[in-house]
């Protein structure tokens, strides 16, 4: 049996969920990290869960030893999460389905899987990547593939192995529909993991893919020896970014100030626990990209969401330096302290534009130095 951490929150080997909900039928599709570790809170909280996965060694393993030693090696799996690779047997009789599968997969996956599903099945994304060739959320890819109205999307700062070792945690499950909404809640939430709700899909999801961008820069100025000032600068600029971005796509600006945005910015952006982070950090101690993500030996989405989203940004006329001066180390050979030279070299204006409209102060600008070059520059766009 693997060891199971001990903590405040688990005093017991049942998380006791925090409501009266009855018991749901699970599916988890997936055999990373987070998929397990929802599957283990789901059975903690009663459920019947299933979780499927292609290894047939890993479904023999959380069978048998009640652990995945791929992803969560040090920790315990609730005995009552089920793994096979048979698809049909997963899904047969699921209520909700938790769909935790790389962005990169996720398509695939999905087409195989549909065959099995119902409409008045709960679909629940839980990656937070963006489909590189249509530029589609993963809950757009469930719509689109399924037609379905019962969809949803989890994210917020939700490290995997502290959710494992049943460290207090939040999420926020996004939704247009209610009763998705709260059937997530009820099969979730329980004393170590709260379950906030939100309408706002598209920010929710959004704010999850963009901020492992910027994990991948935090990590980068970490490993150079950058301060803590900087790093809080880095963050900062990374939220308005995010959230100067998401707007374009119609998301709420207010989305960003919650778990989905702050939240999970601030934890990807300073831990080790995060891929992302990790990447950025073994590369600014001079690794390739490679290099780094061979190391890692797990998906970093951050590294696909770049090059995808620099793209769509620079169609919609969306500034965004620091994504683009990622894109250009990561992808071009540029160095890692180039990163801090697009930092402070862009433009001076606005600090929360949702408050203070950037053009307003490039227009000040104009006004008190309408002939010069500095009133050029402040015409453009802002870091």
């Amino acid at each position: 049996m693997a060891e199971q951490h001990t903590n405040v929150a688990a005093s017991t080997n049942v998380a006791a969920p925090i409501n009266g909900a009855p018991p749901a039928n699970v599916a988890v599709l997936g055999g990373g990290s987070f998929g397990t570790a929802l599957a283990s809170i789901a059975a903690d909280n009663g459920a019947r869960v299933r979780q499927w996965m292609r290894d047939e060694t890993l479904v023999t393993q959380i069978n048998q030893e009640h652990r995945n030693g791929r992803y969560l090696p040090h920790y315990a799996i609730n005995p009552a999460v089920q793994a096979s690779t048979d698809l049909q047997a997963v899904l047969e009789g699921a209520e909700l389905v938790l769909i935790a599968i790389p962005s990169k997969a996720f398509r695939s996956v999905v087409q195989a899987a549909k065959v099995w599903l119902l409409p008045e099945q709960i679909l629940v994304s839980t990656t937070k990547g963006i489909e590189q060739d249509s530029f589609l959320l993963m809950s757009q890819v469930l719509e689109q593939e399924t037609g379905f109205s019962h969809i949803g999307v989890i994210a917020g700062p939700n490290l995997a192995s502290e959710i494992a070792d049943k460290q207090l945690t939040a999420t926020v499950i996004a939704s247009a529909d209610p009763l998705t909404r709260t059937r997530v809640q009820q099969v979730l939430g329980c004393r170590y993991f709260r379950v906030y709700a939100s309408d706002d899909r598209d920010g929710v999801e959004l704010a999850g893919a963009l901020k492992n961008i910027y994990a991948i820069a935090a990590g980068m100025a970490a490993a150079l020896g950058m301060g803590e000032n900087t790093r809080s600068m880095l963050m900062t600029r990374a939220l308005a970014e995010m959230s100067r971005f998401a707007v374009s796509q119609g998301a709420n600006p207010m989305t960003f100030l919650g778990l989905a945005g702050v939240g999970d910015l601030i934890v990807t952006c300073s831990s080790n626990l995060s891929r992302n982070y990790r990447v950025g950090y073994a590369m600014g101690e001079g690794r390739s990209l490679e290099e780094a993500v061979d190391a890692l030996g797990q998906v970093a989405e951050g590294v696909n969401t770049v090059k995808t989203v620099c793209a769509k940004a620079s169609e919609m006329g969306v500034y965004m330096p620091l994504a683009e001066g990622l894109k250009h180390v990561l992808f071009d050979g540029v160095p890692a302290q180039e990163m801090a030279r697009t930092l402070m070299m862009g433009e001076q204006s606005s600090d929360v534009e949702f408050t203070l409209p950037r053009e307003a102060v490039q227009q000040a600008h104009r006004d008190q130095f309408p002939h010069s070059q500095a009133s050029k520059d402040n015409g453009g766009s802002n870091a």
